[in-house]
């Protein structure tokens, strides 16, 4: 027992410089130091022990790696580092301009044709819309029936 004192304590090792890696901004310098350490500790047990016992090593290797980095990976969720907010309207971020959606019921003119993008003009100032997938000639009367985002879509008042 004596001699797996040292290999394992190397594995152990190896699993918390996998786990640092997450926390600390080392560049990779830490994973290749636990690299350096899971493959001296898999030569030592390969080399002083019988072959079995080297491939029971291994294959604690392959388990408990992948989930050291899952530990990792959660450990880092809840570090400071991590961006723990979403923003959005409550926050008062948003993505389009509020001034938008006061258009939607407007009517204005078509500037150009609308094929299906093009522009219009509501209360003398110019938009770029889209339809609602009709083509629209220019001239026509449009109204502004939904904002998606900053898109303005907008259906024939005519038809």
């Amino acid at each position: 027992m004596g001699d797996l004192l040292v290999p394992i304590t190397l594995q152990v090792l190896g699993v918390i410089i996998i786990l640092a890696e997450f926390l600390l901004p080392s560049g990779g310098i830490l994973t290749i130091c636990a690299s350096g350490v899971f493959g001296y500790s898999l030569y030592l047990v390969f080399t002083t022990m019988p072959k079995e016992v080297g491939f029971i090593f291994v294959g604690a290797d392959i388990i408990t790696i992948p989930i050291a980095i899952l530990i990792g990976i959660k450990i880092l969720a809840y570090s400071p580092v991590a961006l723990k907010k979403t923003l959005g309207k409550k926050e008062g971020v948003t993505s389009q301009d509020l001034s938008l959606e006061k258009l939607v019921g407007k009517e204005g003119m078509v500037i150009n044709d609308l094929r299906p993008a093009g522009r219009v003009e509501i209360d003398n100032v110019r938009y770029d819309v889209v339809s609602s997938g009709d083509y629209i000639s220019k001239g026509a009367t449009i109204e502004i029936i939904s904002i998606t985002g900053n898109t303005i879509v907008v259906k024939n008042k005519e038809i």
